[in-house]
């Protein structure tokens, strides 16, 4: 039921919003198409499910979780800015109206296309850790670690931020605009107000113990002890004031100065869980530029993120290890195409869990994880007609020759992902997270603090070998989140990503492949099931069709758990124009012009 008042909701709110944008830009011509998915169109088969059209259009589109944030961005488009700049809008108003995903307490890798050099970049913000750190960060006193929320929660979990210096960094690449007028949607929605959505309502009543613990943030989010309700009109001026600070002197100013102060003094002295974030870690962050990570699928060339995200390795070794089967001739009703899809998942994450990690500390073997003769041997164990057994790491060519143990850390679906096409032919794709929902749910100067120093490993060794993902002074943990550009003779055809911990990595996976090999539209590619395996036991979306395959899958040999699978699928297909498609399991919408 709460899905449908969802739809409900922001079938009102779109229709609403797309007028305000259609009037917006009406002096330019034209006229904006806008969506919210979930609609009408059938797909056939097996998936038969709602899936909607996707949105078209000509010029530029936004696709984004919220849709007071994909209006800011299509705004900052209709004026004549680039991707760089809209991109900076929309997370500036999605860490106002979806505080518990992203903002700019959190971090984000993006990928990017630009049209003048026809070249990939990708930029790191990753959070690090602080240099006052010690392997011994998530140990008990006798060398175990802690529960997980008792690490989360506080300042123990503190990352130094790396969103506000992503977005300059990404605007003085790319930017057309002035860096201030980027700024102006979100903070008049911060000093106005805005509606309570179902989904962030949802979430507040059901972390509200863990937001009570602080007051700063329990008072915003819980006033006089009560859950905001949704509807409710939600102002934040101080987060007014933060953005207005930002957008008149630069990211740096988050970094020194006074919101330094404040982030140092809330991590360290104002809870009961203190961390060791200081101001010598904000003056010190930077953003890096990484060699983007390709592999080739079929006729494409798929692009993402690589080291610390190890969402461009996995997703380019599973689709690696498949381009030696004919998954269109099976189809997606085939538990056989599940099989494949599951079984080289496994194998992937099974790399991912021994070698991945931040490879400014550890040196990892990227191009061996790529190398088709290596993945060619690893789909090798596909062939068969049951569920691996068992499933070890491989041995990839290292240009060092080291011993890794297993990771055991995990990451829990938070996060939102951006996907921007703008009338010049850039291409952005951006995933953005504070990790948790509400990150560590301390809040300062009207935004949220990240808890991203979980997602590195509790343990630095296992049976007296390390592990790669172990925290260190100034290490960027690891992370699942997956910002891709798919290109094909050189040119952009897909932009796509999802939340979800490590599930974003099966969820945008699954989305290609459908896009890809089962010819579905992007819309309906991201409304189709989630049959998602990691670590062996399949995951299938609860209340879908897909659990028709069940007995099947289980007859192969594999454990089956019909769940629910809330992923955040944002994608734009670039083509005969622009299509865009938004997750119905969320907020979001595409809006293109």
């Amino acid at each position: 039921m709460r899905f449908y008042l969802i739809i409900i909701c922001f079938l009102i709110t779109g229709a609403a919003l797309g007028q305000q944008i259609t009037d917006a830009i009406e002096p330019e011509g034209g006229s904006v198409s806008q969506v919210v998915t979930g609609s009408d169109e059938v797909v056939a088969g097996l998936f038969a499910k709602k899936a909607g059209r996707p949105v078209r259009a000509e010029k530029f589109m936004v696709v984004a979780a919220n849709p007071l944030a994909v209006e800011a961005g299509v705004n900052i488009l209709a004026k004549g800015g680039s991707a760089a700049d809209a991109m900076v809008a929309v997370q500036a108003v999605l860490g106002l109206v979806e505080p518990q995903s992203s903002g700019l307490g959190g971090g984000a890798f993006l990928v990017w296309y630009d049209e003048a050099t026809s070249s990939i970049t990708t930029l790191d913000g990753r959070e690090t850790a602080p240099l006052s750190v010690t392997p011994k960060l998530f140990l008990d006193k006798h060398g175990e670690p802690i529960g997980f929320y008792d690490a989360v929660v506080g300042g123990l979990s503190v990352g130094t931020p790396g969103t506000p210096a992503l977005l300059d960094d990404m605007h003085k690449r790319w930017g057309r605009m002035s860096w201030s007028d980027l700024f102006v949607d979100a903070t008049m929605l911060a000093r106005s107000g805005f509606a309570v959505s179902p989904r962030l309502a949802n979430l507040i009543e059901r972390d509200a113990e863990r937001l009570m613990r602080y007051t700063v943030t329990a008072d915003y989010f819980l006033p006089g002890g009560v859950p905001l309700s949704v509807g409710t009109i939600l102002k934040n001026s101080e987060y007014a004031e933060t953005l207005q600070i930002i957008a008149e002197e630069g990211s740096r100013t988050f970094y020194s100065g006074r919101i330094a102060q404040e982030i140092e003094k809330t991590v360290q002295y104002s809870n009961d869980n203190p961390g060791v974030l200081s101001q010598r870690d904000l003056a010190a962050y930077q953003v890096k530029q990484r060699d983007p990570v390709c592999v080739k699928y079929r006729k494409y060339d798929v692009c993402g993120m690589g080291p610390p995200s190890s969402g461009g390795l996995t997703i380019g070794q599973i689709l690696g290890q498949l381009n030696q089967y004919d998954l269109a001739a099976l189809g997606p009703d085939s538990p056989e195409s599940w099989r494949l899809i599951g079984d080289a998942s496994r194998l992937a994450f099974a790399d991912r869990g021994r070698y991945m990690a931040d490879s400014d500390f550890v040196p990892m073997p990227t191009k061996g994880l790529l190398d088709p003769a290596y993945l060619f041997a690893r789909s090798s164990l596909l062939n068969t007609d049951l569920a691996l057994k068992e499933v070890v790491p491989g041995n990839p060519d290292f240009d060092h020759a080291l011993i890794w143990s297993d990771d055991e850390s995990f990451e829990l679906p938070s996060t939102s992902h951006i996907s921007i096409v703008d009338s010049f032919g850039n291409v952005a794709s951006m995933t953005t997270t504070i990790e948790n929902a509400f990150g560590s749910r301390l809040m300062v100067n009207g935004f949220l603090l990240n808890n991203e120093l979980t997602d590195f490993s509790f343990r630095t060794h296992r049976d007296g070998v390390p592990v790669a993902n172990a925290i260190a002074p100034g290490k960027r943990p690891r992370s699942s989140m997956s910002p891709t550009i798919i290109l094909r003779d050189g040119e952009p055809v897909l932009a796509i990503g999802s939340p979800g911990g490590s599930r974003i990595i099966g969820y945008t996976a699954k989305t290609i492949i459908s896009y890809i090999d089962w010819g579905m539209n992007i819309q309906e590619a991201i409304s189709s099931p989630h049959v998602i395996n990691r670590f062996g036991v399949f995951d299938i979306e609860q209340d879908t069709l897909a659990e028709n395959l069940t007995p099947a899958l289980e007859a192969m040999g594999f454990q089956v758990k019909a769940r629910e699978l809330n992923s955040g699928l944002h994608a734009i297909a670039i083509g005969d124009g622009l299509q865009g498609g938004a997750d119905p399991r969320r907020e979001g919408i595409a809006m293109g012009h």
